[in-house]
């Protein structure tokens, strides 16, 4: 592991990191906050999953979330969005490919080789920062903007005991039903449709759940509401009687304004899942 960077921020430290990944083949760069509480011992970890053609650089620049974690006693996690560099694949539109790795273990050709990112954000990150980092991996929580909220969502649900509390800025809600998923699904998964419903939030949720509380909020001038499909999964909840929240907010778009009007409700909620 190598250090690109690290800057003083509201009295811990925002710091950049490449690594040689063993999951994607390939070299990654993610952003780690430690709060000022890290230098006392290991702290919580909220774990921040970008959307589309996003680096780990955007949130950890907009997102504003270093601030409220420091004040909570959070370290907060920004992986990248998919493998990079010479040799990986890639897709000359925005929405597959590079930038573009939803997060799921692609089986298909070209990407099967690299586009591991279940398994790096899973698996291997998690495993690294526990062992270069003062952080505590008994204690994690998981969130995500658009195509990272629904990695968020996905990976909460799929990996039972591992996150305290999941939340999500405008996932992508229900992708096996929407142009933003079947496209990506198909490419990376293949044709067959059953092996896409593990990264379907709204199919994951009809099927088991979440066994803490959940967050979601949606803006409702959000230029993509419609590919997103909050109601899918607001249905869902409901249904099975999920506890948690999906609030459906006036005035908002897809920015990262609007993430960051909402960043310090959703660092307070995963700080009190994690006992922070």
């Amino acid at each position: 592991m190598q250090t690109v960077s690290e800057n003083r921020a509201f009295g811990g430290v925002q710091g950049v990191y490449t690594h040689t990944s063993e999951a994607c083949s390939c070299d990654m760069t993610f952003g780690l906050y430690l709060p000022p509480q890290a230098a006392r011992g290991p702290v919580p970890v909220l774990w921040y999953l970008s959307g589309l053609t996003c680096t780990h650089e955007n949130a950890m620049i907009k997102a504003g979330a270093q601030g409220w974690a420091a004040r909570h006693g959070l370290a907060v996690v920004f992986p990248d969005t998919s493998p990079r560099g010479e040799g990986v694949a890639d897709d000359p539109h925005y929405d597959l490919g590079q930038g573009a790795g939803f997060y799921v273990n692609a089986t298909e050709a070209p990407w099967a080789p690299h586009f591991r990112m279940w398994d790096y954000v899973a698996e291997e990150l998690p495993g690294l920062i526990a062992e270069q980092f003062a952080v505590d991996p008994e204690r994690q929580a998981i969130t995500g903007h658009s195509m990272g909220g629904h990695g968020a969502l996905t990976l909460a649900m799929g990996l039972p005991g591992r996150y305290a509390s999941v939340s999500a800025f405008a996932p992508i809600a229900h992708p096996t039903s929407a142009d933003w998923g079947r496209k990506q699904l198909a490419a990376y998964l293949g044709p067959d449709e059953g092996a896409w419903a593990a990264h379907d939030s709204t199919l994951a949720m009809r099927a088991r759940g979440f066994d803490g509380e959940v967050l979601i909020d949606q803006g409702l001038s959000d230029q993509f509401i419609d590919t997103l499909k909050p109601e899918a999964l607001g249905e869902a909840m409901a249904a099975r009687r999920q506890p948690g929240r999906l609030r459906l907010q006036k005035g908002y778009d897809h920015s990262y304004f609007f993430v960051a009007s909402f960043m310090a409700d959703h660092v307070a909620f995963h700080a009190e899942a994690l006992g922070a």
